[in-house]
C-alpha cells in the first residue's frame, strides 16, 4: 500500500505538469455540454417528447473524459515510460506489472469523476438539467464505461512495443469512438448503416447503457451492453498484465 501511495503521488504531480488531461478531459467535455445546451437546449430528445435532448445527451458526454483518458491517456504514458526505460528499471524492483497499471487508472479515474461533476454541474445551474432515472444506475453504468475504456488503454499500454506504435494504435480506437459512439455527434442522427457500424464500438454500447439510466428508461434492453462491455475488460485486464512488456 505504501508503494501505491507514493507512486500515485508522484505520477499525479507527473500528470498535473501537462496540459493534456485538462484539455481533453475537463475542458472538452464542459464546452461541448455548452455547445450542445445552447443549440438544442430543452427540445424534446429522439425518444420521445417527454425527454429532452439535454438528458439523453447527458450521459454521452460525460464519456468523453473517460474515453480521453483510458483509451489516448493511459497508452501513451505507459509506452512513454517503457521507451524512457523507466519501467526496465521498475523491473528490478518489488514492482509488479498491475501495480503500474493501477497507479495510472486510478489518476485517469480522478480525471473523469471531476469531468462528470463539472459537465453535471454545467448541465444543472445553466440548462436546468434533472437526471430522470436513477443515480445509483447511472453511477453504476458509469463505472463501468470506465472498466471497459481504460481495461482497452492498459492492454494497449502494456503490449506496445514502443511510443509510436501506441499513439498510432490508440489513435485508430480513440478517433472512431469519439466521433461515432454518440459522444459528441449523437446516435440518433446517423444514417442506419453507420448506426450498424458504430454498434461495434464499446463506447457506443456504453452510451447506450448511460442514456438509458439517465432517462429512465427500462433497463432490459441494456443487458446487451453490459455483457459486451464486462467481456472486454476481462480479456483486455487479462491480456494486459499476461503480455505487459518491461523493455
Amino acid at each position: 500500500m505504501k508503494t501505491f501511495s507514493t507512486m500515485l503521488k508522484t505520477e499525479l504531480k507527473l500528470s498535473l505538469r501537462g496540459m493534456d488531461m485538462f484539455i481533453f478531459a475537463i475542458c472538452m467535455p464542459v464546452v461541448v455540454m455548452i455547445i450542445l445546451g445552447i443549440i438544442y437546449g430543452n427540445k424534446p430528445a429522439f425518444y420521445g417528447a417527454e425527454y429532452t435532448f439535454l438528458a439523453q445527451s447527458f450521459g454521452a458526454i460525460s464519456t468523453i473524459a473517460i474515453c480521453a483518458g483510458g483509451v489516448m491517456g493511459l497508452p501513451l504514458v505507459v509506452s512513454d515510460y517503457r521507451n524512457k526505460k523507466i519501467l526496465k528499471r521498475f523491473k528490478v524492483t518489488p514492482t509488479s506489472p498491475a501495480l503500474i497499471l493501477a497507479v495510472q487508472v486510478v489518476i485517469y479515474t480522478l480525471y473523469s469523476l471531476i469531468s462528470l461533476v463539472l459537465v453535471y454541474a454545467v448541465a444543472a445551474i445553466f440548462f436546468g438539467y434533472k437526471l430522470n432515472g436513477s443515480w445509483l444506475q447511472f453511477t453504476g453504468g458509469y463505472f463501468l464505461v470506465m472498466l471497459s475504456m481504460f481495461s482497452i488503454g492498459i492492454m494497449v499500454g502494456g503490449i506496445a512495443p514502443n511510443t509510436k506504435m501506441a499513439s498510432v494504435i490508440a489513435s485508430i480506437l480513440y478517433f472512431p469512438m469519439l466521433i461515432f459512439s454518440g459522444a459528441t455527434l449523437p446516435y440518433e442522427v446517423m444514417p442506419k448503416a453507420l448506426q450498424k457500424s458504430a454498434d461495434i464500438l464499446p463506447l457506443t454500447q456504453g452510451i447506450k447503457l448511460l442514456k438509458a439510466a439517465s432517462l429512465g428508461l427500462p433497463v432490459n434492453g441494456v443487458i446487451f451492453p453490459i455483457v459486451i462491455m464486462v467481456v472486454l475488460a476481462i480479456i483486455c485486464i487479462f491480456v494486459s498484465v499476461r503480455f505487459f512488456r518491461w523493455e
